[in-house]
């Protein structure tokens, strides 16, 4: 056949993101990047904490100000993870990207454990500093739902025996959740509020010392990469159910 007979296909998914529409193109990428990735985790997260508990005490909080070391990357991944359910739900229902809501299933459970981290740490940090565990303040509420929606669409997964109608009811619902995202970064500027504002992403730069900064920073690079694993690993895992489901069905239909 020659080059000009090909289906057109061949050129669409021959680079690019669309290329790995293709499951067997990406259960080959993800199988090479897992182990690298873990690895490169597993050394932030190594450098990270040696900085973290050699990092100097606050002078107010003294040091129970370590607990900021994963309590505020928790924070930031529950948010990162939410907002890339988002755009995989945007490829769900436009695209129509075959991994889409695979992607999308796969961070589920993922981002409902980060996001209780957060509000677990968040909860044995402000014991000290506020005197209760628990307050209803503008952030900690507004997490708080995100935790919720999380689990609702994880409940949404569970009621809907149909991938394709369970695919697109929990992609309207996230990005119907997603108008959270913003009024979790600035419930501290909008309301008064026990939280600080922002002191890291700042117009003016971070407002923490670099002794504090960079082993935050640093902590939350280990956990973004430890993210990345649990989600190609799930998603690599989510291929294999749906194949498995598909390959069951078949053999039923043949059966019978």
């Amino acid at each position: 056949m020659s080059d000009a007979a090909k289906p057109a296909e061949t050129d669409i998914t021959s680079g690019g993101w669309v290329a790995y529409a293709n499951p067997a193109r990406f259960l080959r990428l993800a199988d090479r990047l897992i182990g690298p990735l873990a690895l490169l985790a597993f050394a932030l997260l190594a450098v990270g904490l040696l900085k973290a508990f050699s990092a100097p005490e606050d002078y107010q909080q003294g040091v129970t100000v370590r607990i900021m070391f994963i309590h505020v990357p928790f924070a930031w991944l529950a948010m990162f993870i939410y907002a890339t359910m988002a755009v995989s739900a945007l490829g769900t229902l436009i695209w129509r990207h075959p991994l889409a809501d695979v992607s999308a299933k796969a961070a589920l459970p993922i981002g409902a454990t980060f996001t209780a981290l957060c509000l677990i740490t968040g909860a044995l940090w402000g014991r000290p500093m506020w005197g209760a565990y628990w307050v209803w303040d503008a952030r900690l509420t507004s997490v708080f739902v995100l935790f919720l929606i999380y689990l609702g669409l994880m409940a949404i997964h569970r009621a809907i025996d149909d991938p394709g109608r369970a695919a697109r009811a929990a992609a309207i619902v996230t990005l119907v959740g997603a108008i959270n995202l913003p009024i979790i970064k600035f419930s501290v500027d909008w309301w008064n509020t026990l939280h600080q504002p922002a002191s890291v992403f700042r117009m003016d730069g971070p407002t923490i010392h670099p002794t504090l900064l960079w082993p935050l920073m640093v902590m939350a690079l280990g956990f973004t990469c430890l993210f990345l694993v649990l989600h190609l690993m799930a998603m690599r895992g989510e291929i294999w159910n749906r194949r498995a489901s598909a390959l069951a069905r078949r053999l039923a239909r043949d059966a019978g």
